[in-house]
C-alpha cells in the first residue's frame, strides 16, 4: 500500500528535475499521474517539446504505474483547465497538484528588461494562479484536495540578480496561505516548499571561483531533487491532512519549517507622529529589530554592484 493509493495527481514541470522526481515518486506511492511539461528551455524562450513529459510517463508505465503526459503551458489558463479535464477523463478525478514548473531570466534589476520581468512572473505567479484556480472548485466540491506549490529562498529572504523570480516566489507563498485559509472548511490544503536541490536551474549558475565549485559539488552530492520529492509526495497524502498554510524548505535530508511575517516591534506616541519625530525617535527605536539585508557586497553569481 502506497501513501497515494487511489489518488490522481497532476505534476507540472514533470519532465525534469524536481517535477520529474515528484511524478516518479507519486506513481511509486500509488497515484495515477498526469505528467505536464512544456519541454522548453530554462529561459522559456522556445516553443517547447512534448518529449520530456512523455518520456517520464513512459517510465512510470514501464514500471507498472499509470500515467499520461501533457505538454501545454501553465501560462495558458484554458490549457490548464484542459489538464484538469484530462485527469478526470483519463483517471476519474484529481486529488493533488504539485507545481514546480518554472523558468529563470536572471539579471540585476537596473538592467532587467520588461520582457524578462513579465516572462518569469507569467510562468511562476500566473502559472500558479492558473493551476490552482482551474482546480479549486473540483477540490472544494469533493471536499478533498492538496496543493504543493513551490516558492524559493530568493522570495522569502532575497537574492541579488533575481528580482523577477523573487517577486513571483514570494507572491506564491502568500497565495498558498490564502488558499489554505479559504479552503480549510472544505478540506482543501495548500503548502509551499522552498527547495535546495541540484537541478538544471542551479546548473545554469556560472561558477567563477574555487569556493563556487565546492558549493556546486556539495549540492550535487548532498541536495538532490528526489529528496525534495519525498516531502512533496508526503504533503499530498491523507496522512498530512492536518498540514496546511505552511512554508517549508527541503535541504538534502533536512526539512525546515519557516516562520511567517508577524509584527516584531511597535512604537507609539500619544501626541501623534510627524516626519521629524519619526526620524528622530520612531525609526531609531525600532532599528535594533530591523531585518538585515543579507550579503550585498559579494554578488554571486553576478558581477559586483
Amino acid at each position: 500500500m502506497g501513501v497515494l493509493d487511489g489518488k490522481v495527481v497532476l505534476v507540472t514541470g514533470g519532465g525534469n528535475g524536481i517535477g520529474k522526481e515528484c511524478a516518479l515518486l507519486a506513481a511509486k506511492a500509488g497515484a495515477k499521474v498526469v505528467v505536464n511539461d512544456l519541454g522548453g528551455s530554462l529561459s522559456g524562450a522556445d516553443e517547447g517539446d512534448a518529449g520530456p513529459a512523455e518520456k517520464v510517463a513512459q517510465e512510470i508505465r514501464a514500471a507498472g504505474g499509470e500515467a499520461v503526459s501533457n505538454s501545454d503551458s501553465v501560462t495558458d489558463y484554458k490549457a490548464v483547465e484542459g489538464m484538469v479535464e484530462q485527469a478526470k477523463d483519463e483517471f476519474g478525478g484529481l486529488h493533488a497538484i504539485m507545481n514546480p514548473a518554472g523558468i529563470l531570466r536572471d539579471g540585476m534589476f537596473h538592467k532587467m528588461s520588461e520582457d524578462d520581468w513579465k516572462a518569469v512572473i507569467d510562468v511562476h505567479l500566473h502559472g500558479t494562479f492558473n493551476v490552482t484556480r482551474a482546480s479549486i472548485n473540483e477540490f472544494r466540491d469533493q471536499k478533498d484536495g492538496s496543493y504543493v506549490l513551490f516558492t524559493s529562498t530568493t522570495g522569502l529572504i532575497g537574492n541579488i540578480g533575481q528580482a523577477n523570480y523573487g517577486a513571483a516566489k514570494l507572491g506564491i507563498a502568500s497565495l498558498s496561505h490564502i488558499i489554505a485559509m479559504e479552503g480549510e472548511r472544505k478540506n482543501v490544503r495548500s503548502n509551499v516548499i522552498a527547495p535546495f536541490a541540484w537541478t538544471r536551474m542551479i546548473a545554469s549558475i556560472p561558477v567563477k571561483d574555487e569556493a563556487g565549485r565546492e558549493r556546486v559539488e556539495r549540492m550535487k552530492n548532498g541536495m538532490r531533487a528526489d529528496q525534495v520529492a519525498q516531502f512533496a509526495v508526503a504533503l499530498c497524502a491523507d496522512g498530512a491532512k492536518n498540514v496546511s498554510g505552511q512554508i517549508f524548505s527541503v535541504r538534502g535530508n533536512e526539512v525546515i519549517l519557516f516562520s511567517q511575517p508577524r509584527p516584531v516591534k511597535s512604537v507609539a506616541r500619544l501626541e501623534g507622529w510627524t516626519p521629524e519625530t519619526l526620524i528622530e525617535q520612531g525609526l531609531p527605536s525600532m532599528q535594533g529589530s530591523f531585518t538585515d539585508l543579507g550579503p550585498t557586497t559579494t554578488v554571486f553569481p553576478y558581477e559586483p554592484i
